[in-house]
């Protein structure tokens, strides 16, 4: 992975509040891991109310877990006047979400002035066996303030 240039010596604090301010992400169990330059980790328990009909997480909340890392990882090279919202983003869905436990992975692949491109991947642990699950590639915009 790339070392990247960080705008803003106080990132993570920014990180953590702009996660803290999220509160669908509170209601899915998902936390802040692991934050730095160009690079988020979040994780989460499995709940079976977040489950599809076969009982595995539901691509939804996988997407949800994705997309905020690839967002808070971008949001980490930002500026501190600056705030953030997703563009677009292409998800794979690789194998069924089984498992005790979680892990979404964003990294900056190409920081811009104004659009960053990352990737995540999403992990399931079952019985301390870590399977790839799920591929994002991600476009996130940089929003800085006028005032």
């Amino acid at each position: 992975m790339s070392v990247f240039q960080v705008q803003d010596p106080h990132y993570e604090a920014r990180v953590r509040n702009t996660f803290a301010g999220q509160a669908a992400l509170a209601t899915l169990g998902i936390t802040l891991a692991g934050i730095g330059p160009g690079t988020v980790e979040l994780r989460m328990p499995y709940d079976a109310t977040l489950s599809q009909q076969n009982g595995f997480l539901h691509g939804g909340v996988i997407s949800t877990g994705l997309d905020t890392a690839c967002g808070l990882a971008s949001y980490t090279l930002m500026p501190a006047n600056a705030d953030i919202l997703t563009v677009e983003f292409k998800i794979n869905l690789l194998a069924p979400a089984r498992g005790q436990t979680f892990r979404f992975v964003g990294n900056v692949i190409k920081p811009g002035r104004t659009l960053v491109v990352s990737e995540g991947r999403a992990y399931a642990n079952d019985d301390g066996r870590e399977k790839l699950i799920a591929s994002i590639s991600a476009t996130m915009m940089t929003i800085v303030s006028r005032s």
